[in-house]
C-alpha cells in the first residue's frame, strides 16, 4: 500500500486532473461556440430588411431610389406614406429587441447580449444580403438598448421627440439622441458592456448620418412630412 501511494498514486491524481481540465477546455469551447453563434444570428435577424420589403408593399418598387435612399422608417414613411413608415419602425425595433431576448437566453451576463445588440445594429446598417447597403440602425438601436438600457432610452427618446418637434428634422434628432444615450445610460448605472456598446453603436449612427449633417448645414435636408 506505501509502494502504491508512493509510485502510483501521482499518476493517477495526475490523470484525474488532466482529464477534468480537457473537461472544462471542451466546455469552454462549447459555450463560446454558442455565444458566437448567438451573435452571428442576431447579425442577420438585424440584417432583414423590412423597410424595403415593406414599401414594395405599399406600392415603391425600389426604396434605394426613392427619397434619401435610406431603408429606414424615416424614408418609408416619405415614400409610401405614415402607416408604412410606423410599421418599419415597428418591425426595426423588434428585430433590435429579439436579437438581444434571445442572447440573454443563453448566457448569465451582460456581455453576450450587449454583444448580440451592437451585432443586430450592424447587421441593420450593413445587411451581407443587400450589398452591406442598409438603414441607419437608429429604430433597431432603439429596440436593442430598449432591453439592455431600459432606463436610458426614455429620456433619449423624449430628446428625439423634442429635437423632431422643435426642428421637423428627423436626422438631427436621431443624431443628437444618439449622442445623449451614452451617458445617459452611465448616469443611470447600466452595466459597462452595454454602456460601451451604446458608444459604438451612436459612433455607427453618427457616421451612418454624415450626408444629413452635410444637408442640414447646407438647408437642404427634408424636413418632416415632406414626400419622396
Amino acid at each position: 500500500m506505501l509502494i502504491w501511494r508512493l509510485v502510483w498514486a501521482p499518476y493517477v491524481v495526475s490523470g484525474f486532473s488532466r482529464t477534468a481540465t480537457t473537461v472544462r477546455l471542451k466546455a469552454d469551447t462549447t459555450t463560446v461556440n454558442s455565444h458566437m453563434a448567438v451573435i452571428v444570428l442576431a447579425y442577420f435577424i438585424g440584417s432583414i430588411p423590412f423597410a424595403l420589403m415593406l414599401a414594395r408593399r405599399w406600392g415603391a418598387t425600389d426604396l434605394r431610389g426613392i427619397g434619401s435612399g435610406n431603408l429606414g422608417a424615416a424614408n418609408v414613411m416619405r415614400a409610401s406614406g405614415v402607416t408604412a413608415g410606423v410599421l418599419v419602425a415597428v418591425l426595426d425595433m423588434a428585430k433590435g429587441a429579439a436579437s438581444v431576448w434571445l442572447a440573454a437566453l443563453g448566457s448569465t451576463g451582460p456581455v453576450v447580449p450587449a454583444a448580440a445588440g451592437l451585432a443586430a445594429i450592424v447587421g441593420h446598417i450593413y445587411p451581407v444580403w443587400l450589398r452591406f447597403r442598409g438603414g441607419k440602425g437608429v429604430a433597431t438601436a432603439c429596440g436593442v438598448f430598449a432591453v439592455l438600457t431600459p432606463l436610458a432610452v426614455p429620456p433619449a427618446l423624449a430628446i428625439f421627440t423634442a429635437v423632431v418637434w422643435l426642428t421637423k428634422y428627423i436626422s438631427l434628432g436621431s443624431v443628437v439622441a444618439s449622442i445623449a444615450l451614452p451617458p445617459l445610460a452611465y448616469a443611470l448605472g447600466s452595466p459597462a458592456p452595454s454602456v460601451l456598446a451604446a458608444i459604438a453603436a451612436s459612433i455607427i449612427i453618427v457616421f451612418r448620418h454624415r450626408s444629413n449633417v452635410v444637408r442640414l448645414r447646407m438647408g437642404t435636408e427634408r424636413r418632416l412630412g415632406v414626400r419622396a
